[in-house]
């Protein structure tokens, strides 16, 4: 599908889709506790779609009403057939380590991109803990039914899902887990949020203050309510908007999240953007934007959108802190520079650094590369230049489906061509 966009002034107000990480968390916590559990404002897209699917497969009963998800765990069993994990990393991490947990063989596997994606670590880590499993022929297997835990070391540096992965499954090993990083960990926020997660369905976790040392007893999953706050990577690309071209209001945001780009705001602010917040909303008023030099290193999901904000604003920016984010959906590093060249942007790039010249873009045609967060950051240069058309527009389903609807409720000028 083919999104064709226009110039357009930006002005209104919309909601954070919920957070997707909580989301896919609160599913994978809710499905390890023995009883019921409702999980309050999910969000349902591709990846949490593909959660609940699995998680299903194994014996997690999810009854979905509009508002809520109603979850019965506690008691997983083998699949009959093979745990399609489509694009999610989450989902693929995640059940990789709970998998540990039930007896017999499963299965797990995915789409082509996600296929490329690293899991070897997770799976040299899992097998520290007694764990039979393999990957190959791009899927993963694991033979489960006995997690016997004990001590942990894995690199913290590759994926924080790795250790997310392992906090799940650790309160229900024979003898609990330490997990130890050989290598400071990236992401952590993404770790804070699976601790808070845990929390909630009470399990307790002795973390160290650097996050490189994990201690988790043997413990039980409670079922409780469980609500799933906004999600400020999905709500960068309003924010964004509201300081090029207009003003907008983003409702249903924490400001007090653990989410690490909740720092949107702090970036925001720095290039100059004026920047309110009131209770649990935040609004973004069109100004003159400087170029910014900041590290994305636990914020990677921001590259796209600081990228095209950058793009426009007086300067040479530089980000670093970016070279994991070639292991996303796509890499992203190549697809931004792809993009941004495109339209006339002069990009810089380096194994770990990117640095954009901002000057007006011109119109184009851009390739998503089947990433969600490609297509939605390409939307706010399209409404500045106009007469842009981004390709594979049909991936935002992936994390936000009605991002289309939404962005023309702000005044968005854009045209689907199936």
């Amino acid at each position: 599908m083919k999104a064709v966009i226009d110039k357009n002034g930006i002005r209104g107000k919309a909601s954070a889709p919920p957070s997707k990480s909580y989301t896919i968390r609160g599913l994978m916590c809710a499905a390890l506790a023995r009883g019921d559990s409702r999980i309050i404002n999910p969000l349902s897209s591709d990846d949490t779609q593909a959660a609940g699917e699995v998680l299903g497969q194994v014996g997690a009963d999810i009854h979905k009403a509009d508002d809520s998800w109603q979850v019965k765990g506690g008691c997983l069993h083998q699949p009959e057939g093979d745990l399609f994990c489509r694009d999610s990393a989450a989902t693929l991490r995640f059940m990789t380590a709970i998998s540990s947990l039930i007896p017999g063989r499963c299965r797990l596997t995915s789409g082509l991109s996600l296929s490329r994606r690293p899991i070897k670590p997770l799976l040299e880590a899992l097998a520290q803990l007694g764990v039979d499993c393999y990957a190959g022929d791009g899927s993963v297997v694991v033979h489960g039914g006995r997690l016997k835990g004990g001590v942990v070391e894995m690199r913290g540096d590759i994926s924080s899902q790795f250790v997310s992965a392992l906090l799940l499954v650790s309160p229900l090993a024979e003898v609990g887990a330490t997990i130890r990083l050989t290598t400071p960990p990236e992401s952590k926020p993404y770790l804070k949020m699976t601790q808070d997660c845990l929390k909630r369905f009470g399990i307790e976790v002795k973390a160290t203050e650097d996050l490189r040392q994990f201690d988790i007893s043997r413990q039980e999953y409670k079922p409780i309510t469980y609500h799933v706050e906004g999600d400020w990577s999905s709500a960068s690309y309003y924010l964004a908007l509201g300081a090029v071209l207009g003003q907008v209001e983003v409702a249903s945001l924490n400001p007090e999240s653990l989410q690490g780009d909740r720092i949107m705001l702090n970036l925001l602010q720095e290039m100059g953007a004026q920047v309110s917040v009131s209770n649990n909303s935040v609004t973004v008023r069109q100004s003159k934007l400087k170029a910014i030099t900041a590290n994305l290193t636990d914020c990677i999901d921001l590259l796209p959108t600081m990228a095209v904000l950058a793009a426009v604003a007086d300067g040479r920016s530089s980000f670093t802190g970016i070279s994991r984010a070639r292991l996303k959906e796509s890499n992203r590093v190549m697809a931004l520079r792809d993009g941004l060249e495109r339209m006339g942007i002069p990009v810089t790039e380096e194994e770990d650094r990117m640095t954009i010249e901002g000057t007006q873009p011109s119109s184009s045609t851009i390739d998503s590369f089947g990433d969600h967060r490609i297509a939605m950051a390409f939307s706010i240069l399209g409404s500045v230049a106009g007469n842009t058309i981004i390709n594979g527009a049909e991936c935002v389903a992936k994390t936000y489906p009605e991002f289309w609807q939404a962005f023309e409720s702000l005044g968005g000028k854009v045209k689907l061509d199936v």
